[in-house]
C-alpha cells in the first residue's frame, strides 16, 4: 500500500475508535482490539501476524505496567481511605493561608494525583473548593482551576499514574528521568496554568459554588486531630519517588565511572527499582496508616480490593492501548507515517500535540 493510502487506514481507525466508544458506546477496551485487527487486516497483514501482534502488543506493555499501575493503586488507597489525602490538603492550606488558598490548592493537587487517580482527587478536594468559595465570596474558578491543573499535570507527568509509566516503557526511558523531568516541566506549567490562570478568569466568568444541605457537616470544619500525620503523608508519597530517583542516578553513576559496582549500590539500584518501591511504600502505608491507625487486616486487605478493581481496567485499555501500537508497527503504518511527516516537514512534537488534544477532548479521558 502507498503511504497515502496506509495514513487513510489510520485516520479512518481513529475516527472509527472514536465512533465505536462516542457513538455505540462500545467498551475502550473492545473498540481497541476490534480496530487494531481491522487495521491490520487493511494493510495486508496475515491472519496469524495479526494474532501475534496482539500478543506481542499486550504482552509487551503490561510486563512493566501491570505491576506499577496495581501497587500505585493499592498505594494510593490507602492514603485516600485513611484520610491522608485529606490530611495533606487540609495541612496545605493551613501552610499557605487563606491568601494563598488558591496555591494550596493546587500543590495540593499536584502532590494528591502522585498515589492517587484524578478523579479521586478532584472528588476529595472539590468540597474544598466549594467551602472556600462560599467564605470568600470569590468564583468558584479561583480555587478550581489551581486545583485542576495540579491534578491534571501530574496525572500525565509523573508516575505511577498510568499514562507516564506507559510512555516510560515504550519510548525504553528509566522512569527516574520521567519523574525527574516530570517534576521539572510540570511544577510551572501547573503554576501557569493554575494559580495564574485561575486569577484571571475567575475576573472574567463568576461561579458560584451550589447550595448545601444545612445538616451536612463541611469537610473543611472535620476535626484536622482526626487525621493522620501531614509528615507521614508527605514521606510516603516521596519515598517511592526518591528511591527510583536514587536507582536513576547509581545508573548514570555507573555507565559514567563516577562510583566503582559494590554490593551498596547494587543494593540501592534493587530497592529503586519501580516495583520494589512501590511495594515497599504499599506495605509501610499499610502499617503506618492502617494499622497504627487501628485498621484491622480484613479491612486492609478490602482498601487493596477495591483499589485493584479500576486499576484493572485501566491496565487493560493500556494494554490495548500496546496491541494498536504493536499493530501500526508491525504493518508498517508507523515507519510510513513518519516518512510522509519527513517529506512534509512536519514537526512529530506538533503533531503529537494536536492528536493529543484532540483524543483529549474527544475522548475525555486523559489516560
Amino acid at each position: 500500500m502507498s503511504t497515502i493510502e496506509l495514513f487513510s487506514v489510520t485516520l479512518i481507525s481513529v475516527l472509527l475508535l472514536f465512533l465505536f466508544v462516542l457513538r455505540f458506546k462500545i467498551h475502550a477496551f473492545i473498540s481497541l482490539l476490534l480496530i487494531s485487527i481491522l487495521v491490520g487486516l487493511s494493510t495486508g497483514m496475515h491472519f496469524e501476524d495479526v494474532i501475534n501482534s496482539i500478543q506481542e502488543g499486550m504482552g509487551g506493555i503490561l510486563g512493566f505496567i501491570a505491576v506499577v499501575v496495581g501497587l500505585g493503586a493499592i498505594f494510593g488507597e490507602i492514603l485516600q481511605d485513611t484520610g491522608g489525602v485529606e490530611a495533606l490538603a487540609k495541612s496545605m492550606l493551613k501552610k499557605f493561608g487563606e491568601n494563598k488558598s488558591s496555591w494550596a490548592l493546587m500543590t495540593s493537587g499536584f502532590l494528591i494525583a502522585i498515589p492517587v487517580f484524578f478523579e479521586v482527587g478532584f472528588i476529595i478536594l472539590v468540597p474544598i473548593v466549594f467551602a472556600l468559595s462560599r467564605k470568600t465570596g470569590k468564583s468558584v474558578l479561583f480555587y478550581a482551576i489551581p486545583m485542576m491543573a495540579g491534578l491534571a499535570v501530574t496525572h500525565a507527568f509523573i508516575p505511577p499514574t498510568p499514562g507516564p509509566i506507559a510512555v516510560a516503557q515504550i519510548i525504553d526511558v528509566p522512569l527516574g528521568w520521567i519523574i525527574l523531568f516530570g517534576f521539572i516541566i510540570g511544577f510551572p506549567t501547573a503554576i501557569v496554568a493554575g494559580p495564574v490562570f485561575g486569577k484571571y478568569i475567575s475576573k472574567k466568568i463568576v461561579l458560584h459554588p451550589p447550595e448545601i444541605d444545612p445538616d451536612l457537616k463541611d469537610i473543611t470544619e472535620k476535626n484536622h486531630e482526626d487525621l493522620p500525620s501531614f509528615r507521614w503523608v508527605i514521606f510516603l508519597i516521596g519515598l517511592p519517588l526518591v528511591l527510583i530517583l536514587a536507582r536513576t542516578f547509581v545508573d548514570l553513576s555507573y555507565d559514567e565511572e563516577w562510583i566503582g559496582q559494590s554490593m551498596f549500590w547494587d543494593a540501592l539500584k534493587f530497592v529503586g527499582h519501580p516495583f520494589i518501591a512501590l511495594l515497599i511504600a504499599t506495605l509501610l502505608a499499610g502499617y503506618i496508616m492502617g494499622v497504627r491507625q487501628g485498621y484491622r487486616p480484613a479491612q486492609i486487605m478490602r482498601i487493596a480490593n477495591a483499589a485493584l478493581a479500576p486499576a484493572g481496567l485501566i491496565i487493560l485499555v493500556t494494554g490495548a492501548g500496546g496491541v494498536f501500537k504493536q499493530i501500526l508497527v508491525d504493518s508498517g503504518v508507523g515507519e510510513s507515517l513518519a516518512a510522509l511527516l519527513t517529506e512534509y516537514n512536519i514537526s512529530p512534537v506538533i503533531l503529537a500535540y494536536i492528536i493529543a488534544i484532540v483524543v483529549r477532548v474527544t475522548q475525555g479521558s486523559a489516560t
